[in-house]
């Protein structure tokens, strides 16, 4: 029976692709996982020194704003995290900041990834983010992430508050979130 069961190859090849990138964090942990980064777009010199050390294959797009999604190598998974305007601390200008709005052209590049491949990449997209991600804006700048992923009206809460995880699905995409504490 043993030689009539068929051997499963969970060598799957997975890429990723990574958004404000820093010093390559997400790279790092999905090679860990035999992930293999692709691609990371940072603007930062003194990050982009250490992910070209660790990563030297990896092809560096520096700044998302010039990036055409169609024209980069297709990844399984994306990642982005840009959070300077939307953390507790600061000016708390949410989605509108210099740096917090720059989310929308990481939604950009998916579309036309997703575009120029049929559908077929990104399979998985991770956005990390910080706990004021949930109340910038009034609450609003979460309904706006979660209405650009899935290109459908996400109604607010009836609470008014989001919850520290769910589910939404569009027509084509579904997103899940859940608040981590980074102390664990």
């Amino acid at each position: 029976m043993k030689d009539d069961m068929i051997k499963m190859d969970y060598n799957t090849n997975l890429t990723i692709g990574s958004l404000f990138d820093g010093i390559g964090v997400f790279p790092l942990s999905a090679s860990r996982y035999g992930i293999s980064p692709t691609w990371a777009s940072e603007i930062e010199k003194a990050p982009v020194s250490i992910t070209k050390r660790h990563f030297p294959h990896m092809l560096h797009l520096e700044d998302i704003t010039k990036i055409d999604g169609g024209e980069i190598p297709p990844v399984h998974v994306i990642t982005f995290s840009p959070c300077q305007n939307l953390s507790n601390i600061g000016k708390r200008e949410g989605l509108a900041g210099s740096q917090s709005s720059l989310f929308y052209h990481a939604i950009r590049i998916i579309e036309e990834m997703r575009c120029a491949t049929n559908g077929a990449y990104p399979v998985i997209t991770v956005w990390e983010n910080v706990m004021g991600a949930f109340s910038s804006n009034n609450r609003l700048d979460f309904k706006a992430v979660l209405e650009s992923f899935t290109k459908t009206d996400i109604p607010m809460p009836t609470s008014g508050e989001w919850a520290n995880a769910g589910m939404v699905r569009g027509k084509d995409v579904g997103v899940c979130w859940r608040l981590l504490d980074a102390r664990y």
